[in-house]
């Protein structure tokens, strides 16, 4: 499991380093993705920052320049693999924390971890649709993509 968690990581680093760039080079679609790719970004933060018992440092839904979301997804790359590092076996064990409305929950640590890696492809094909709309190249960050091109079958 460990494994397995520690590769789909590698892939949402990888797949957030492709739309950071894709929505770099593409300013016309600046005002519309921008804010959701911060808001991804923000997302994986606050979840790592519960996973460590601790606050997180931006809120659900900051508003970020480019250069901070470069920053932030380099953040969270690192944290992440931190973590994942630290497991035993797997992940177990729960998390006790409050959402950003208040509610308190207890939700497993695997739960946790799929939920960051299953939130981002939702925004990322938000942000590839507007960078397509705004005439960029659309990018493609499916996971077979990062297989094929970030860790090749040896």
């Amino acid at each position: 499991m460990k494994l397995y968690l520690a590769r789909m990581f590698r892939y949402v680093a990888w797949a957030d380093r492709r739309t950071l760039a894709a929505v770099r080079v593409t300013p016309a679609a600046h005002a519309e993705a921008l804010p959701l790719l911060a808001h991804l970004l923000a997302a994986e933060h606050v979840w790592l920052a519960r996973l460590e018992n601790r606050d997180p440092s931006h809120p659900v839904w900051p508003t970020l320049s480019l250069d901070a979301c470069d920053s932030l997804a380099a953040e969270n790359e690192a944290g992440y693999q931190a973590f994942i590092g630290r497991l035993g076996d797997g992940p177990t064990g729960s998390v006790r924390y409050r959402t950003t409305q208040g509610q308190a929950f207890v939700t497993p640590v695997l739960d946790i971890l799929s939920q960051v890696i299953t939130h981002g492809p939702y925004h990322r094909g938000q942000i590839a649709k507007i960078i397509g709309r705004t005439g960029g190249a659309v990018i493609n960050t499916d996971f077979i993509t990062f297989t094929r091109e970030a860790e090749p079958a040896g």
